[in-house]
């Protein structure tokens, strides 16, 4: 893409693309169509899989994972489609399954206003989820997924949802794409300051 400003979809998907993550499972809809485009015109390694309900691209993800220890991306709409995950979430959460999925949301300055295709699924995933982020500075996009894709494969893996409003999504992207991360509660070993020899001495007795 060269030196062209990224939007912020854009900056989504190529920061899922520069973690490792080889496969997203989804299926569209109007509120994650600048997502959607983005995984069209950035340039990643990824390979995208359209599903036929929303409740298979979680569970998808889930056997994915299962399989080789590896979190994939799910994709989503607002609403309905964001709705479609939860029963796949709360499997995940449960059996401890990592993943990211990312739901197009209700432009902001519309959220609390029952407009079209509007679902609180900030509030609805609280009990199922690992994490959960809704992200109303595009700004913070590249952040909260590298926050997210941490979360979910530290500890006790499980499922992060981002709801992105579709502002946030196709606004202007400009900060930068290495951001510093401030998550002490996600790195237990290292805030405890222990030392891996250690641990290898303690397994040898």
């Amino acid at each position: 893409m060269g030196n062209q400003t990224l939007d912020g979809a854009q900056a989504l998907i190529k920061t899922l693309d520069d973690l490792g993550i080889e496969f997203v499972f989804g299926y569209s809809g109007g509120a994650a169509i600048p997502i959607f485009d983005a995984l069209e015109t950035v340039e990643t390694r990824m390979k995208f899989i359209l599903v036929r309900h929303e409740q298979g691209a979680v569970h998808m993800a889930d056997g994915y994972a299962r399989a080789t220890g590896k979190p994939a991306a799910v994709l989503v709409t607002s609403g309905p489609g964001a709705g479609n995950t939860v029963t796949g979430l709360m499997t995940a959460q449960m059996d401890s399954v990592p993943m990211l999925v990312i739901c197009g949301q209700q432009v902001t300055w519309m959220l609390g206003k029952d407009a079209f295709q509007e679902a609180d699924i900030f509030g609805i995933t609280v009990p199922v989820v690992k994490h959960n982020y809704l992200v109303k500075e595009t700004n913070d996009l590249v952040r909260v997924a590298k926050e997210a894709y941490h979360i979910a494969t530290t500890g006790r893996p499980g499922p992060v949802l981002i709801d992105v409003p579709k502002d946030v999504s196709s606004g202007d992207f400009t900060e930068s794409m290495d951001p510093e991360l401030d998550l002490p509660g996600y790195d237990p070993y290292e805030s405890l300051n222990i030392d891996p020899s250690r641990i290898e001495e303690a397994v040898a007795l």
